[in-house]
């Protein structure tokens, strides 16, 4: 092989990759970089060297590791780290830094998908309409979880969105989704009607002290900085224990939420698909399964032959 790389740079070459040039989220970086550190580790104390080679990993090798890790981690983190031992070789060989991937015959558990949170429309309802609207950040509130409802979009995406990726003469919104993939995502009239009112107020959010404020961002703190993403899921979660009085909602259930009730109105599959930025159809089929779930709760409850004598 004409590159020589310790397998620890050779992870942190990788991670660099995977951050720049596959654009991935950081979230999946920073859990593909602890697993592959664990590995490393593994790797130098299993072989005895400071510096392993990474020709030596086969698939006995990773088995072991994974015999060794499962008995601390749930099915699903083990499939994460198969993933990210796979996805790594496969990048270590395009670069000549081995010869073969033997993470690909590497059996990947079976994870029993749970299916996703979601609130009835009712609750909805009350979930939004929670905040008041009648000052700047109960404004802001509002048009967060109005957004998030109407849009489906991920608590990320939302973080990131600037005041030019916003068209309320359109009723839509650019979205910069996962991989750096742009869509467009449509906006109800409740949305906008929000939209409008924080707008009215957002000049409102400065620094204390400077009356500075975030130029580019759609949706600012208190201080006029750009909102952070734990604060938008510690609004949902206040708006979730007050309007439907679930303190555990997060953001994201209100992702699933509005793609459940597309999919109960109608909606086309595809459609849903482009409207989330799912890569797979597989991904959105999912809410297939929601919908019947909540179709037979409802039945259940409703249908007099459903009901015990």
């Amino acid at each position: 092989m004409s590159v020589t790389l310790s397998a620890a740079d050779a992870r942190s070459s990788y991670l660099e990759s995977l951050t720049h040039e596959r654009r991935a989220s950081k979230h999946t970086v920073s859990n593909y970089g602890r697993d592959l550190e664990t590995f490393v580790a593994f790797l130098k104390r299993r072989l005895q060297k400071d510096e392993p080679a990474l020709e030596r990993v086969d698939v006995y090798l990773l088995r072991a590791y994974l015999g060794e890790r499962a008995k601390d981690l749930a099915p699903a983190s083990l499939a994460r780290n198969i993933a990210a031992l796979r996805s790594w070789m496969r990048w270590l060989v395009k670069r000549g830094l081995m010869t073969k991937n033997p993470a690909d015959e590497l059996a990947t558990p079976k994870v029993r998908r749970t299916l996703p949170t979601v609130v009835s429309v009712d609750a909805a309802k009350e979930i939004v309409e929670s905040p008041d609207d009648t000052k700047a950040l109960g404004a802001r509130d509002r048009a967060i979880l109005e957004f998030l409802y109407a849009a489906g979009v991920r608590v990320g995406e939302l973080g990131r969105l600037d005041l030019v990726d916003v068209d309320l003469d359109r009723a839509q919104a650019r979205v910069l989704g996962k991989g750096g993939k742009e869509r467009i995502v449509p906006l109800g009239a409740p949305a906008i009607t929000a939209l409008i009112g924080y707008l009215a107020h957002r000049g409102e959010l400065v620094a204390p002290r400077t009356r500075a404020q975030d130029p580019r961002a759609l949706f600012l703190n208190a201080r006029g900085s750009r909102l952070s993403v734990r604060a938008v899921q510690t609004i949902v979660q206040k708006a979730g224990a007050l309007g439907a009085g679930r303190a555990d909602l997060h953001p994201h259930a209100l992702r699933h939420t509005c793609a459940t009730h597309m999919m109960g109105g109608g909606a086309d599959l595809r459609a849903i698909q482009e409207m989330l930025g799912h890569a797979s159809l597989s991904t959105t089929q999912r809410y297939t399964h929601v919908s019947i779930e909540h179709l037979m709760k409802v039945y259940d409850g409703a249908h007099p032959l459903a009901r015990k004598a």
